[in-house]
């Protein structure tokens, strides 16, 4: 009896560890992880900012945090004619660092294509992770130790989603805004496109916004949303960039192009000032057929779109899409890949991999991977530095 009883036990056994090893097989291979630990600097609001909003049409309002959660939390604010160029500093609680950097008040919408043959770096999906980020570009030698361009007259393109998930949203923000600065000096560029999470920060949807940001906003006095809205210097900068690119033949977008654009017959510019004008509004799929809802709708906007790995598109339809707005292929984003790989003979190219997290430990660890084109060859590219040739 008690043999049978053992023998019962030990079937169970060996039934629940054969399903709990299949569960984490197929887990790791969607791209699940075992969250087992924060960071504690993590809630550190010291020195937080700048938060930059316009007062009114002449001035505009500079804020960092102060204080602590014993103590009491409080704001020093200076106002400075809107015109002003401003001296601003970004702290990180995370390594005990920070970067200074300038505030210009001009704010225009870049250009949408660019020919000039320079190198390209690529990459996606940081979703606030500022260490990770900046460790990537360091180890990439687009920038130096010290934080300085050293991509000289190349194209860093940034596909979208640097926003939500993480404790780092406005030092990432803030680092790209600086690494803009910092490239055009050096005749280089750096190209933000807009992913899903930009808008939905921009429409005021924060499901995937650490909580962190809705205490900020309160220290501040003003509501989540508003910290990227018209009236935020932030906002303002993020509504001025474009939700698609043309970099030397190739196209950058975070989502991807839905079939039915073919058939429009829209432009770059077109596409990109049809977006612009609704990123602040809020476009679920619609009856009636438009260019507006098809580029803008979370099913099939160009920020939203997971067709190319969700549907069974045919090689003619992307081929199709491309031929129509003059490129050899398309780098997105916004759908989750194990490694940075390259899909439908070439043409499409997802970046989007499994940053690290600042301030999160994870099981298992994650690695960054970004995309370098040069002088027409694809290299994938590691968080070490290394580089995979024609991948």
């Amino acid at each position: 009896m008690k043999k049978q009883i053992w023998r019962y036990f030990k079937h169970i056994g060996i039934t629940f560890l054969l399903l709990f090893i299949i569960a984490v097989i197929f887990g790791l291979s969607i791209g699940a992880g075992l969250h087992y630990g924060d960071d504690p600097k993590r809630l550190i609001l010291e020195k937080e900012g700048p938060y930059v909003f316009y007062k009114n049409d002449s001035v505009l309002q500079v804020s960092y945090l102060k204080g602590n959660k014993d103590d009491g939390f409080y704001t020093e604010q200076n106002d400075y004619p809107i015109h002003s160029f401003i001296n601003a500093c970004c702290y990180i609680p995370l390594d005990d660092t920070s970067f200074d950097f300038t505030i210009d008040p001009t704010i225009e919408i870049p250009d949408a294509i660019y020919a000039d043959g320079e190198p390209i770096v690529a990459v996606s999906d940081i979703e606030s992770g500022y260490r990770a980020f900046r460790d990537f570009l360091i180890n990439s030698h687009v920038i130096d130790a010290d934080l300085h361009w050293n991509f000289g007259r190349g194209h860093l393109v940034l596909v979208g989603d640097f926003v939500d998930r993480g404790f780092s949203t406005t030092q990432v923000l803030w680092f790209i805004y600086k690494l803009e600065q910092d490239a055009e000096k050096h005749g280089g560029t750096v190209h933000y496109i807009l992913g899903n999470h930009e808008l939905k920060v921009m429409q005021g949807m924060y499901e995937a916004s650490s909580l962190k940001y809705h205490a900020i906003a309160a220290i501040l006095g003003k509501q989540q949303h508003q910290l990227y809205d018209h009236q935020a210097f932030l906002g303002r900068w993020l509504g001025s960039k474009n939700a698609i690119e043309r970099i030397n033949g190739i196209l950058f977008t975070h989502g991807g192009l839905h079939p039915e654009i073919a058939n429009t017959g829209l432009d770059l510019k077109s596409m990109n000032d049809l977006v612009r004008g609704n990123y602040r509004n809020i476009y679920y799929p619609k009856p009636s057929k438009s260019n507006a809802t098809l580029l803008n709708s979370n099913r099939t906007g160009i920020s939203w779109y997971r067709g190319y790995f969700k549907e069974d598109l045919q090689q003619e339809q992307v081929d199709k899409t491309l031929e129509l707005l003059n490129a050899n292929a398309v780098v997105v984003g916004h759908t989750l890949q194990s490694k940075v790989n390259r899909q439908y003979n070439g043409k499409v190219i997802a970046i989007d991999v499994k940053h690290p997290k600042d301030y999160q430990k994870y099981w298992p660890v994650t690695h960054s991977e970004g995309l370098l084109i040069q002088d027409g060859v694809y290299y994938r590219l590691y968080d070490n530095g290394k580089r995979k040739e024609e991948f």
